[in-house]
């Protein structure tokens, strides 16, 4: 396919499978926002694969989760060694490696996560947590960085972008406690619930929702710092690839400011963002995108490995 049958693609993806990040995309400039497509469109497909669902929806069991993975592997691979594979999201990747100069050590860092679903892992540490959140999400918060032009030695910056990869990911797992323990999965990290006596089996049960409610909120509590130090990263991006981050950082807080808000209520109920507040949002990134955010201290924060040089 050409680039310009993948990019629609692309768009077709993330308007199906996220409707917030779809929104915020259209506030970049065309290049950048084609190639923020076409990277969605291969995280897309590989989260898709491993959780056997179509754009996030409907989670079925992987008959083969290791062959899969190697099969992810494997076209990723092809993909960043210029050669087509037959598969549009692998052909997508490819695109933005090649214009991008993405380094295919972060691809590969994307793909040990879903490895580790495909293993049955959970976390026993809060550590292991934000390593698990940094290889299903803060790798693609520096793929993206590197996409808006941020040169892949910036440290700092992929530092900060990384965490809001960070942020995402804790809101998501706070949001989606009750729908992952319905396929048998739990990102709460086992020393966490210990503290609390639960463990992952009774951690929904009626007497102990508040105790759980409560970790969910520790959750949100993580992203909110994460996401703070995001912030001052998006400073050093052009205008308007600094207000999209910044709208797609309000809008995704949101969902974890609304789960705080009432930790019990989302154990029983997904949490969404209506289109009004998502609007709301990307007006409030553009005020932000203006002023020079206050500097924020990454002291404390979780940090993502340092490639070997």
């Amino acid at each position: 396919m050409n680039r310009e049958e993948l990019v629609g693609l692309a768009r077709a993806s993330i308007e199906r499978g996220s409707k917030s990040f779809a929104q915020a995309s259209r506030l970049f400039p065309a290049t950048v926002r084609e190639r923020v497509w076409l990277l969605y469109f291969w995280c897309r497909a590989c989260d898709d694969m491993a959780d056997g669902q179509d754009h996030g929806h409907g989670m079925s069991a992987v008959a083969d989760p290791e062959k899969t993975v190697a099969d992810m592997r494997r076209m990723t691979a092809q993909a960043f060694d210029g050669k087509q594979t037959g598969n549009p999201p692998f052909d997508a990747i490819g695109r933005v490696a090649e214009e991008c100069q993405v380094p295919k050590a972060l691809a590969d860092d994307l793909i040990d996560g879903f490895a580790l679903d495909a293993r049955d892992w959970r976390p026993d540490s809060e550590g292991d947590l934000m390593q698990y959140c940094y290889h299903v999400a803060g790798a693609v918060g520096c793929m993206m960085a590197i996409v808006m032009g941020i040169p892949s030695s910036d440290e700092d910056t992929l530092d900060r972008a990384c965490d809001l990869g960070l942020a995402f990911q804790l809101a998501n797992i706070a949001r989606d406690i009750a729908e992952d323990a319905e396929a048998g999965r739990c990102y709460l990290p086992k020393q966490w619930l210990r503290e609390q006596d639960l463990n992952q089996e009774n951690m929904l049960a009626l007497g102990n929702r508040a105790a759980t409610a409560a970790l969910v909120n520790q959750l949100c509590t993580r992203a909110e710092g994460y996401a703070a130090s995001a912030r001052v990263g998006a400073s050093r991006l052009p205008f308007r690839c600094r207000w999209a981050v910044l709208a797609a950082a309000g809008i995704y807080g949101e969902i974890a400011r609304k789960v705080a808000k009432d930790p019990e209520a989302a154990l029983r109920q997904r949490v969404v963002v209506g289109k009004k507040a998502k609007l709301a949002w990307i007006a409030r990134a553009f005020g932000q995108a203006v002023l020079q955010p206050s500097e924020v201290d990454r002291a404390g924060l979780w940090t993502r490995p340092r490639p070997q040089q």
